[in-house]
């Protein structure tokens, strides 16, 4: 191998300043990298699946102190939406250059964490969520130590645990509470948890005694501190959010939960004591109120108290299915007119989505028309992305019908000496059977005007949601078709989604759904 080459070696051989040197960042090649990382992070899982404790170790040590790891480290601290923001040292990692260099400062002997720089950012309701951003070097050495960390926790977590975990999202946690009580012998008693304060108030102590990581690494960054008003203050409990490896610290703190709901509705002779969780929140459902209050919600309260955390009691009820409950912005109810369950946007989360467009209608009063349309159909997608497998449809035309009369109201506004059809006509248009399209004009990039129309909600089609299978995890080779044909799914229904988005406007509303959209695994 020649030293002007940075030819992808095994793990571990690649360690000398020289070969890294050799090519500028823009020249690695990134997909050899993380499939040796890959590969290595697999025969950790499959070590941890062996219960082979000291091959675990010796695996995440040779990981941790590769050259190829640093760099996947550094490439995703680099590239996240973070990446913008410093530190306490004011330090951030823009060019090639830098990022080399703050990958051969990776080094654990004489490594040393500095505080953490803390901001707030404010909450649902109301309060404001404190966050400690770490400096650019800590980032990539706790994403180091993340590569070899993940597998392990993989490979221990709860089946039903979804929140900052590969491959899952809030849309497997509803699917699941979904199938768990649809049917009709389903339980119909609902254990709304949450966990107060959970990130700031997780025991060191039972952090350092189960968490499979260096000891010496993981009381850097737990005993790091965090500065304030040029104030240093100390952590003696927590992990930082805003943290690379915390939420998934968080995670492993939780997992067994499941097991301790299920054991308790053994006690109290329910068979139906079922655990959906997603991070810190988390729903029990059992066959009885009975069970709930007198059997799992005290487990789950010791369960709890051996980690250092305890219930939010404002937050925590115990509530019925045909009262409904919500859960990761969804309302869950079943309705006894029509025996079913459905799942359909908490009222709460529809009312904020709109708060937040009238805000962005409030603060862009003089705005040309391109400009506010840019800045509102983000947010339309997105909110409409998040339900598009419940039953959202009717909302989606609430939500069109309240964005169209704040258009009214802007439009008017900016022309108060102007008649209604002066008004459609400079801001309206029709195309096909679709009228009353509110638009502006953007250049393309070859100099060319072009409509940009305002998105609708209701043009987003509704397509079921599969769940991802329970035993699933990406560090199994086992699973890497199935991963591969829902990779194949979602892909599928994205170019079905931008089609229905972008060429429908001599279609009417009723959508043709295609063949190819079905479910494939």
């Amino acid at each position: 191998m020649k030293k002007q080459q940075m030819t992808v070696q095994p793990l571990g051989v690649i360690t000398g300043a020289s070969s890294t040197k050799a090519k500028q960042w823009q020249d690695i090649s990134w997909s050899e990298i993380e499939a040796n990382v890959r590969r290595l992070q697999m025969r950790i899982a499959k070590a941890e699946r062996s219960n082979k404790h000291n091959k675990v170790k010796s695996l995440q040590w040779l990981l941790t102190h590769s050259m190829e790891a640093k760099l996947l480290a550094v490439k995703r601290v680099t590239a996240s939406k973070g990446a913008k923001t410093s530190g306490v040292d004011g330090k951030l990692c823009t060019s090639g250059r830098d990022k080399m260099q703050l990958v051969l400062s990776l080094k654990q002997r004489g490594y040393r964490a500095l505080p953490l720089k803390r901001v707030y950012i404010p909450k649902k309701n109301g309060d404001k969520r404190p966050l400690g951003i770490p400096t650019m070097r800590d980032r990539a050495m706790q994403a180091l130590y993340l590569l070899a960390l993940e597998p392990v926790a993989e490979m221990r977590a709860d089946p039903n645990s979804y929140g900052f975990r590969p491959c899952r999202s809030t849309a497997d946690a509803e699917e699941r509470c979904f199938k768990t009580l649809a049917n009709k012998g389903s339980a119909q008693w609902i254990l709304e948890g949450d966990i107060k304060a959970c990130f700031d108030k997780i025991s060191h102590d039972w952090l350092l005694n189960n968490i499979p990581i260096e000891k010496r690494m993981l009381k850097q960054w737990l005993g790091a501190g965090y500065l304030e008003k040029q104030t240093l203050y100390p952590t003696p409990e927590g992990t930082p959010q805003g943290g690379v490896i915390s939420p998934v610290l968080a995670n492993m703190a939780l997992d067994g939960l499941e097991a301790v709901v299920a054991n308790a509705a053994k006690v109290a002779k329910v068979h139906k004591g079922h655990t959906v969780r997603y991070a810190d929140d988390f729903v029990c459902m059992a066959a009885s109120k009975e069970a709930l209050e007198d059997h799992i919600k005290p487990a789950i309260i010791n369960f709890l108290k051996d980690r250092g955390l305890e219930l939010s009691a404002e937050k925590t009820k115990i509530s019925n299915v045909f009262d409904g409950f919500d859960f990761l912005g969804f309302n869950i109810r079943k309705y006894k007119k029509v025996g079913k369950l459905l799942v359909t946007p908490a009222k709460k989360s529809v009312h904020r989505f709109l708060a937040e467009i009238r805000a962005l209608f409030k603060a862009n009063r003089m705005a040309k028309t391109e400009v506010l349309i840019g800045k509102l159909n983000p947010k339309i997608l997105g909110w409409a992305n998040y339900y598009r497998h419940v039953v959202a449809k009717t909302t989606f035309g609430y939500v069109d019908d309240c964005i169209y009369q704040s258009v009214s109201r802007w439009t008017a506004r900016r022309h108060q000496n102007k008649n209604f059809d002066w008004i459609r006509k400079k801001y309206f248009r029709s195309q096909g059977l679709r009228n009353w399209i509110f638009y502006g004009t953007k250049v393309d990039r070859h100099g060319k005007k072009e409509f940009f129309d305002l998105q609708k909600a209701s043009r987003i089609p509704i397509l079921r949601y599969t769940k991802i299978r329970q035993e699933a995890t990406p560090y199994d080779p086992a699973f890497d078709r199935y991963f591969m044909m829902r990779k194949q799914t979602r892909t599928v229904n994205k170019l079905y989604r931008y089609w229905m988005i972008s060429n429908l406007g001599l279609l009417s509303e009723r959508h043709w759904v295609p063949s190819n959209t079905a479910r494939l695994v």
